[in-house]
């Protein structure tokens, strides 16, 4: 007796434990790409046509469709997309269509954690609703798919297809100018910026001060006005035994500092003149 309740009691708590495992009817899909400069990731579920109408009958006319199936779609792209016109911000937005038999509306909507349609729909959550036409199939595409094609540098098709109906969404990038005013940073060579930090770490770490002295020279030509920029070349002019040098430079600062009302920087230089004129 003790042992059959012991197997009962067994298989009970195996059945409890036990679970099941079976596929998706839509399994999930992602999708990541480089288009130009811009990382692009879509996730989605691909239901299946299976024998069905699907627009028109699965997906009624005229009404409000989470695109895909379980979670929503949502697309993340971490540059501006442009469509025509109309610009999506950098983000991620869930994916809702509106599908007439000649055209369909697509929204972009800033609230992506729906399962399904929202059950109130805010039109002040919509980034963005494009209206593009259908393109008809001459054959069946089984699952719904997204995908991304004629990448270029400087956009992109993002397309959907299901059933025979495929629509065609083009993009542009601002990648040009963004590549421009790379080339042309790299070209016009370091910044006063570049200049001063590569010479404060030398200072601060006891480096080559010779070597920093002669970065932020440059970083105070470039940059006469940045009084904590003259106050580094003063620094660096009294570390390498230039007293008198230092002290012009740190005069220098003062006149900037007092000019923006840096009290603090002034009173630095100040201390820093007192201490450096004991030593010329």
């Amino acid at each position: 007796m003790k042992k059959l309740i012991l197997v009962s009691v067994t298989f009970l708590s195996l059945t409890l434990n036990a679970q099941i495992t079976t596929p998706k009817a839509s399994p999930l899909a992602k999708i990541e790409q480089k288009v130009g400069l811009a990382d692009i990731t879509i996730s989605y579920s691909r239901p299946g046509k299976k024998d069905r109408v699907v627009f028109g009958d699965v997906v009624p006319f005229g009404e409000i469709w989470r695109f895909g199936a379980n979670e929503n779609t949502k697309i993340t792209s971490s540059e501006s997309l442009i469509f025509g016109k109309d610009t999506l911000k950098a983000g991620t937005y869930a994916i809702f269509t509106k599908p007439t038999k000649d055209s369909w509306e697509v929204y972009f909507y800033t609230e992506t954690t729906n399962w399904g349609t929202p059950e109130k729909w805010d039109d002040n959550k919509v980034a963005l609703k494009l209206k593009t036409p259908v393109t008809n199939l001459n054959d069946v595409v089984e699952n719904l798919t997204i995908s991304l094609d004629n990448l270029q540098n400087s956009g992109a098709t993002l397309q959907f297809s299901w059933d025979k109906t495929r629509i065609n969404l083009p993009f542009s990038l601002n990648t040009k100018d963004k590549v421009l005013a790379s080339i042309k940073k790299t070209m016009d060579g370091p910044t006063a910026g570049d200049y001063y930090s590569a010479a404060s770490y030398y200072f601060q770490e006891k480096l080559d001060l010779k070597q920093a002295l002669v970065w932020c020279t440059k970083a105070v030509e470039l940059r006469p006005e940045a009084y904590w920029m003259s106050r580094l070349k003063a620094q660096l002019q009294a570390a390498n035994g230039d007293y008198k040098g230092a002290i012009e430079t740190a005069k220098i600062s003062i006149t900037a500092a007092e000019k923006d009302g840096d009290q603090n920087y002034v009173k630095m230089n100040k201390t820093s003149i007192e201490e450096w004129s004991k030593k010329k």
